[in-house]
């Protein structure tokens, strides 16, 4: 049996957002750094709340991996510099850089204050904006790197969360025209949309009870595949795009979400009538 290094072997990642939301479950963010530790990365777990971060650093460590927790508010500019500082001193450079912060607002928009507005772009977008314009630096001195966004499908169709669907939207956007940018420096840019995944972020802006029972079931329900998607199913595509097997692909959004960008209109038509109310 010839023995193989993992996907990423010898690399170095910066994962934003790599702990998880109190909850059941497992975030992409808390998934990717795993995954990407596992395919031989060494990894800077990033997170406005560090607790949350040891706890990946913990599975990362106990499977013998490398990797180490930073403190961070990455819609500050000075964070996200001293962020790509702390990986360079401590791994020496930076190969990967995946923008995992999210939080969704739910409601329309004629519901929307501006302040909700504005936070909302901010986490979803800002932080991005910034942790790429701190990382792209490194990379394009050594001549490569990948970055990898994560999206949501949000921003590709409608769902009552207009706030976070523009963000997402805009971070395509801005996934499209870095690569664009910064191709001939050796840097490749994409970005995953996951769909109707389960995770810890979002059991927390449902209330427990019937209704956030039913919508688990409308998730898993609503692709072509009829089974339940989790964190895990956006960082192995998360590792993919990283890695050297992903070398000539720049520029997309590859969406991990059971095929439901082409059914869910016809499909949650007819279950959005019987949603029930919350008590």
């Amino acid at each position: 049996m010839i023995a193989r290094p993992g996907r990423v072997e010898g690399k170095v990642a910066i994962v934003t957002g790599a702990g998880s939301t109190p909850g059941p479950g497992i975030g992409t963010g808390k998934a990717s750094a795993v995954v990407l530790a596992r395919e031989g990365a060494r990894v800077l777990l990033v997170d406005l709340f560090p607790e949350r971060a040891e706890q990946t650093l913990e599975i990362i460590r106990s499977e013998g991996g490398e990797a180490e927790v930073f403190a961070a508010d990455c819609t500050k500019s000075a964070d996200c510099e001293a962020m790509v500082a702390r990986a360079v001193a401590a791994y020496g450079t930076v190969d990967i850089l995946v923008n995992n912060i999210g939080r969704a607002f739910v409601g329309p928009v004629v519901d929307l204050d501006e302040e909700t507005w504005d936070r909302a772009l901010d986490i979803n977008l800002r932080t991005t904006f910034l942790a790429s314009k701190h990382t792209i630096p490194v990379m394009a001195a050594q001549g490569s790197g990948s970055i990898v966004n994560v999206a949501s499908i949000s921003a590709l169709r409608g769902d009552g969360t207009p706030a976070y669907s523009a963000a997402k939207g805009g971070m395509l956007a801005l996934t499209v025209d870095m690569a664009y940018s910064h191709g001939r420096q050796g840097i490749r840019v994409n970005a995953v949309a996951p769909g109707h995944i389960t995770t810890p972020m979002v059991h927390s802006v449902t209330d427990p009870g019937p209704r956030a029972e039913f919508m688990d079931a409308l998730r898993n329900e609503a692709g072509l595949l009829g089974t339940p998607g989790d964190g895990w199913d956006v960082a192995w595509a998360v590792g993919f795009l990283a890695s050297d097997e992903a070398r000539w692909i720049t520029g997309v959004t590859l969406p991990v979400d059971s095929g439901v960008l082409s059914v869910a209109p016809l499909l949650m038509a007819g279950h959005l009538r019987s949603v029930p109310e919350p008590e």
